[in-house]
């Protein structure tokens, strides 16, 4: 019996072969390939994009509806291609300007101070708010319903939780007025972060409104972005601190100066009363840029150094 399948077996393939070697007729031309005669092709490489990140101080939904459409009118109006990043925290936004991985940092004023210093980044525009402002403040915020605060001076032994140690609105210039008040770090129960990537402004108002938290240290303009979250009624604004320069867009080191002139122009040229601008402002938050250098931010250095060694 084996030997009759192994025999099958054979016939099957010899068939096969047969078949094979049919097709392959005398008629057949032959092509002769000269290996003298080699072409080099060359593969085109798209450029590379300039890359544009926005601090994700709110959560990267927040960073791209708000930012998406500047970014579209930016590659446009320059001719360059530009695509939005989104790091996860405040340090690696800071690292990624430093290894260069991020070319337009839009930035608060306490991180540009640090990747200027760091990495040699440079501010060329900062924003212009509201009705005109080009600084801003932070808040010092708790549940209205607490009953343990009612002054500043009920504020030693509570649970603070800040954004971020690099935040300026949520950190160090409403860390600064509780300086003021006679605080100090030694004065809290706990001093907290908020955790994870992103969205870090929410989850300190959240953090207060659950009652983990007595204080909380944020950004004004900051609840309303949570209107439709919680009730606001139930947060009390206990302080604000003074007002200090604003959100700015800085260049890394080495960015090409072509490159970073096109951009500038860009942002300086919108204008809140030509209709296709007003749109990208108002959703970025902003009435309008201003030409800024780094002398602009000096008294950032020097309240984070007031900050540092006053704890």
């Amino acid at each position: 019996m084996m030997k009759l399948k192994t025999a099958r077996n054979l016939l099957v393939c010899f068939a096969f072969v047969c078949l094979f070697l049919a097709g392959c007729g005398d008629d057949e031309p032959v092509k002769k390939i000269d290996l003298s005669k080699l072409e080099e092709i060359t593969v085109i490489k798209p450029p590379a994009a300039v890359t544009y990140a926005y601090l994700p101080q709110y959560a990267h939904n927040v960073s791209y509806q708000r930012h998406h459409q500047l970014v579209e009118y930016l590659a446009k109006t320059t001719g360059l291609a530009i695509r939005q990043v989104f790091p996860d925290t405040f340090d690696e936004h800071m690292n990624m300007v430093g290894r260069g991985e991020i070319d337009i940092s839009f930035s608060n004023p306490f991180v540009y101070v640090q990747i200027a210093g760091r990495f040699g980044a440079r501010a060329f525009a900062r924003i212009v708010e509201g009705q005109g402002e080009i600084n801003f403040r932070g808040q010092v915020i708790c549940r209205v319903d607490n009953p343990q605060i009612k002054t500043p001076g009920d504020l030693k032994g509570k649970r603070l939780i800040a954004v971020d140690p690099y935040s300026a609105g949520g950190y160090l210039y409403p860390w600064a007025w509780l300086l003021e008040q006679g605080l100090r770090k030694k004065d809290f129960l706990e001093i907290a972060f908020a955790p994870g990537p992103g969205g870090k402004q929410e989850k300190v108002v959240m953090a207060v409104y659950s009652g983990k938290y007595d204080l909380g240290l944020i950004r004004e303009r900051t609840l309303d972005i949570l209107a439709d979250k919680i009730d606001l009624k139930q947060i009390r604004v206990l302080a604000h601190s003074r007002w200090y320069p604003g959100w700015v867009y800085a260049a890394r080191r080495g960015l090409p100066p072509d490159t970073l002139a096109r951009i500038k122009e860009a942002l300086l040229s919108l204008d809140q009363k030509n209709p296709e601008h007003r749109d990208i402002l108002e959703k970025a938050r902003f009435t309008g840029l201003l030409p800024a250098t780094d002398a602009d931010y000096e008294a950032v250095r020097r309240l984070a150094e007031a900050v540092e060694s006053r704890g």
